[in-house]
């Protein structure tokens, strides 16, 4: 029976993420349809289009834009949680966890994400009506896209993110550091990673306002990334040469009209 509860919230759990998955995929392809695909309309003239028009326009709305932003944390960040959730199992045995508290490390964690997610989906409305990016959520400017890559990979050097980081990357080390039992003591621990994760990966969600904060590709890649990251055998190794890369790429933006010679 225990072997079967095991399996059931393990599947429930690869379910989640691929529900967020597809969710995602479904609002982009809405997207394209409410912002590019009207009638009579160029594609590119609705990019710009002024946020306070009056006329129905999800993606200038807080709560369309919350539910966007809380699918995209979960479809990029839960991912991320297999090390953690793997790492409470195995003590289990050796500690006074349960099933419960299991469930309740994940629904902690989410309850982070969430949060910040209202609190991206406020600064995406700022940024709309302050004209710094189009109703895609793309920045307007390449002195903004390049800012936001400098940014962040001058933060992977940071102590802020060692530290973060290292929570991430150790799970264990925070549960035998922090260990409460019961569901209680489980949603309080997933705050508490949460907390951790967010300071570690906040950067890659803000880049999503250099290349679409619905562009798949992107999503899928910073997914990636951050699930490496986490990996105990090579997760430290990727930090730093990821910061560099942002750092070249902040280079490469700024100077894209001198490279192609437009």
């Amino acid at each position: 029976m225990t072997g079967m509860v095991r399996s059931t919230l393990w599947l429930g759990f690869f379910a989640l993420i691929l529900a967020a998955w597809w969710m995602m995929y479904s609002m982009a392809m809405q997207m394209d349809l409410d912002l590019l695909g009207r009638p009579g309309a160029m594609g590119e003239r609705m990019r710009q289009m002024d946020p306070g028009m009056d006329m129905y326009m999800p993606m200038a709305r807080f709560f369309p834009l919350f539910v966007m932003w809380g699918a995209m944390m979960a479809a990029m960040m839960v991912p991320t949680m297999v090390p953690t959730l793997r790492a409470y199992e195995d003590l289990m045995t050796s500690a006074n966890g349960t099933r419960a508290g299991w469930l309740a490390v994940l629904a902690g964690y989410l309850a982070v994400w969430l949060i910040f997610a209202a609190g991206i989906a406020g600064l995406q409305l700022l940024l709309l009506h302050g004209g710094v990016i189009d109703m895609l959520g793309i920045a307007k400017s390449r002195w903004t896209a390049a800012a936001l890559l400098l940014a962040v990979g001058l933060f992977q050097f940071t102590r802020a993110k060692e530290i973060c980081h290292g929570v991430c990357h150790s799970p264990m080390m925070y549960f035998m550091g922090h260990w409460r039992p019961g569901a209680a003591g489980g949603f309080r621990m997933g705050l508490g990673l949460g907390a951790f994760c967010t300071g570690c990966c906040w950067g890659f969600m803000l880049l999503g306002f250099a290349g679409g904060v619905m562009n798949l590709a992107w999503m899928g890649l910073a997914t990636l990334f951050m699930v490496i990251e986490k990996l105990p055998q090579i997760g430290h190794y990727v930090t730093k040469p990821m910061g560099f890369a942002l750092i070249l790429g902040a280079g490469a933006v700024a100077g894209w009209p001198m490279i192609t010679g437009g």
